[in-house]
């Protein structure tokens, strides 16, 4: 039965509650048939999601079953955590605040509402690194090896198209978009694809060939006559992918030119050399490394950040291929790896390794804090494990 005035009243004064305290507006709440815990889900947004939201964007919960849901709106990725609370959530349909009420001075006395549902937990966000490893290990089960290739024929690894990438990764569309072109991914009939390494160094070469043998300044290399000259040699589209990644493209009076980016090119030639020999000596690597690149372009060893790593305690010095992709994307798991390879690091070894690793606002140093225990070693800081390495 639903209550009266005198009712509530009563109530009030076993209460020992003073009336003219309250605003004269009562709710009297009450169980609907269907009010169950579980049925719904409350997910607590801050104010920017909320404006997305409102202004008809969505937000999508993405994950496979084996992995933690992470929520994603355009451009941003978040961790889900259910966060419990000692009082109990109630939802009620239509519900009337109390500035509502005091608005609505003509508002009837009892407002019977009903209890559609409750809860004692809600979904919590937090800001989270998108998780983008994945991507490039689904397009590297089947890298592009060139249009002569017999191997994609017969391949029977999937192949992926963007929705498809959207509905795997753990990130927003906005990211995933990103870091493809980040890994310099190119779309072959539909497809997703990263080109073999092989396959990228000799599409690089015969661009830098014809460099060479026209003169022309790295800093201007002529679109249209790269694909008159190359393309009986390639597809088109994979000379163009190749300029697009390995150089910055601009307008000059209506003709398409790129700028050789010279890190990036030192780099991929830097990786060619080293990835046949397991250590090399750094002094004769460096001069044939030199020797490698274009006429004009000067290699440094800071441009293998996160490539290749230099030995400086073995005599002579070596160096060795190292690549951050291939390292595990879990924090513990990261240091476990790297300390499992040199046992003591400086901070400007290590950083290139775990940069990627600082979530927002996170810095290198808080990172060794946590997972590294540092000393001095003839006046340099160095970092070791704070675990036994096994």
């Amino acid at each position: 039965a639903t209550r009266n005035r005198a009712e509530v009243d009563a109530t009030l004064q076993t209460a020992k509650l003073n009336p003219a305290e309250l605003l004269p507006v009562v709710h009297c709440l009450s169980f609907g048939p269907q009010a169950g815990a579980g049925e719904c889900c409350l997910l607590q947004l801050e104010p920017g999601l909320c404006a997305e939201l409102e202004a008809g964007g969505s937000l999508v919960i993405r994950g496979e079953k084996d992995e933690q849901a992470v929520l994603c709106s355009k451009d941003k990725t978040y961790d889900m955590k259910i966060a419990d609370t000692s009082n109990m959530l109630l939802f009620i349909p239509g519900c009337k605040t109390p500035e509502q009420l005091n608005a609505d001075e003509a508002s009837c006395n009892i407002i019977h509402s009903q209890i559609a549902g409750f809860s004692n937990h809600y979904w919590e966000l937090r800001r989270c690194r998108p998780k983008l490893k994945k991507l490039r290990k689904l397009l590297m089960e089947d890298p592009y090896e060139g249009p002569d290739s017999q191997k994609d024929q017969t391949s029977t690894f999937s192949k992926y198209t963007t929705e498809d990438l959207f509905s795997l990764i753990q990130a927003s569309e906005e990211e995933i978009l990103h870091q493809l072109q980040a890994i310099d991914a190119c779309k072959i009939e539909g497809y997703w694809r990263i080109l073999e390494f092989d396959y990228e160094i000799k599409l690089l070469n015969h661009v830098i060939q014809l460099i060479d043998s026209e003169s022309w300044s790295l800093s201007k290399v002529p679109l249209r006559t790269c694909l008159e000259e190359l393309g009986s040699l390639e597809p088109k589209e994979m000379i163009e992918h190749i300029l697009l990644s390995y150089g910055r493209k601009y307008m000059d009076d209506g003709e398409v030119y790129f700028e050789m980016r010279e890190d990036k090119t030192c780099r991929a030639l830097a990786q060619m050399l080293l990835q046949n020999a397991v250590k090399f000596n750094l002094s004769e690597f460096q001069e044939i490394w030199q020797q490698s690149v274009p006429e004009g372009m000067t290699t440094r060893l800071d441009q293998l950040k996160g490539l290749a790593l230099v030995d400086k305690s073995s005599r002579p010095e070596t160096i060795f291929l190292l690549k951050v992709e291939d390292l595990p994307e879990d924090n513990q798991e990261r240091f476990n790896s790297l300390f499992g390879i040199r046992e003591k690091w400086t901070e400007v070894d290590i950083t290139p390794y775990i940069q990627d690793l600082c979530a927002e606002k996170q810095t290198v140093g808080t990172l060794l804090t946590k997972y590294a225990r540092s000393s001095m070693q003839n006046g340099v800081k160095v970092y070791n494990s704070r675990r036994p390495v096994s």
